[in-house]
């Protein structure tokens, strides 16, 4: 099966757009699909196309990039022999694949490009991490786009749905309620997609059998994947990465979800542990949100970065990471999301699934947390910000059965004369009650 994804139409316009005269850096995490999406591009819309993947690249393929980058005649001769591949000038893609292993092919590409002959994709991760930037001059000729797991609606193509979201898509751009058949039909593909996630692997695997311990298994490789990668890269700091990684579901399962350092050890402090939290985030297994302070005057400008929450960026993951020592069958998250009986404390994986559709969609993720020392009338936590049309709107992640949005309440009366529309992000259908929009989960990727 071929899973449709949205970075293909991504890949058209830039070749549509750069005609040659850039390369494309397609980043994303390990195992996210990167890969398998240029292949299927170069099979398209190309002639011909070689992939050089430097994880499992000779020492023949290093030496003809590292000692023969200026005379591109012999370059491309020697490519096309070892490759057993033709080129056909501007008819052939070249991919430099995990090129972060070894960035001097990726300074060749100011070279490769001004050549014009063919296009070029470098696929990575960890590539502004300080040893894969070392020395090398970044070429200009570079345009990059973000890959992400699969989002709601790549789940729902998998599922041969292709229906389902444009209807809600007009429903949440009119405010008006799907209608209790539909709002359930789609909730529970959304408890399916909340457990399995969007890795491509966990996906396929799912969808072989709807078999949610077979998924359950592949995310477990792909984690163990990240595990071993984090032995191997983060020179150095690889201890405190490991142990800001196995702290984020324990972080999160609080009902103040900011990343607390005293967790791992009295000691550690921010300062020692930049780095490792830049590997994860680098590396894009994780997504970062910072409070922002004040804004009035802009969401980044305001950033206090010392103070942050840590998502997993994909909610399937940190399912499977939450109970990674246990059995498949004792992860009772999976009972709760399947029949809606989340608590608190499993609220988390909303929140997170909420996080990583509004990463996907392109935002920055902050929070805003106000702690009044003096009045704790005056204490505010609102889950997200967001800009859209210009403005800042606050969102809050909730429960069904919740009751109250005090935080919510104080956010828009401070803040009321420049913000946006506040909504609440919930499992229930479209609403709009007390001047706050209301919306299901399942929506969150349209803000």
């Amino acid at each position: 099966m071929v899973l449709k994804r949205k970075a293909y139409q991504k890949l058209l316009e830039w070749k549509k757009g750069s005609g040659g005269k850039s390369a494309l850096l397609l980043e994303g995490a390990r195992r996210v699909g990167k890969t398998h999406v240029c292949r299927q591009f170069g099979q398209s819309e190309y002639k011909s196309t070689i992939l050089i993947d430097f994880s499992a690249v000779t020492k023949e393929v290093l030496s003809l990039i590292e000692n023969h980058g200026d005379d591109l005649d012999y370059f491309f001769a020697q490519l096309s022999v070892y490759y057993n591949t033709p080129l056909y000038e501007r008819d052939s893609l070249i991919v430099f694949d995990e090129v972060q292993l070894f960035p001097l092919a990726r300074q060749r590409l100011k070279a490769l490009v001004a050549d014009g002959r063919y296009d070029y994709i470098e696929t990575g991760s960890l590539l502004s991490i300080k040893q894969n930037v070392k020395d090398i001059l970044i070429p200009s000729e570079e345009d990059s786009i973000e890959m992400h797991p699969l989002d709601f609606e790549e789940f729902l193509w998998a599922m041969d749905d292709e229906v389902t979201v444009p209807f809600i898509r007009e429903c949440f751009d009119k405010t008006v309620p799907v209608g209790a058949a539909v709002h359930q039909r789609t909730m529970d593909k959304f408890r399916q997609y909340l457990l399995v996630g969007g890795m491509p692997q966990a996906v396929l695997a799912y969808l072989d059998g709807c078999d949610f311990e077979v998924a359950d298994r592949e995310k477990s490789r792909i984690l163990a994947l990240y595990r071993n990668d984090i032995a191997k890269y983060a020179t150095g700091y690889e201890k405190k990465v490991v142990d800001i990684f196995d702290a984020i579901p324990g972080q999160l399962a609080k009902a103040e979800k900011k990343f607390r350092l005293s967790s791992i050890g009295k000691a550690a402090r921010q300062r020692n542990y930049g780095d490792a939290f830049m590997w994860l985030v680098d590396a894009m297994i994780v997504n970062h949100c910072f409070n922002s302070t004040d804004p009035n005057v802009g969401l980044a400008l305001s950033s206090e970065r010392a103070t942050q929450k840590l998502y997993m960026a994909d909610t399937g993951l940190l399912v499977t990471h939450t109970f990674h020592d246990n059995e498949y069958m004792d992860n009772e998250l999976y009972r709760a999301i399947l029949f809606d009986k989340l608590n608190v404390n499993e609220g988390m994986i909303l929140e997170n699934a909420v996080a990583q559709a509004f990463r996907t969609s392109g935002h920055r993720l902050h929070f805003y947390s106000r702690v009044d020392s003096g009045n704790r009338r005056n204490n505010m936590e609102i889950d997200f910000l967001i800009v859209r049309n210009g403005k800042v709107c606050p969102i809050e992640v909730k429960s069904a059965s919740y009751r109250y949005h005090s935080s919510l309440d104080k956010f828009v009366a401070k803040f009321s004369k420049t913000i946006g529309k506040p909504y609440i992000v919930y499992t229930k259908d479209v609403m709009e009650k007390e001047g706050i929009t209301h919306i299901p989960a399942y929506m969150a990727m349209f803000l």
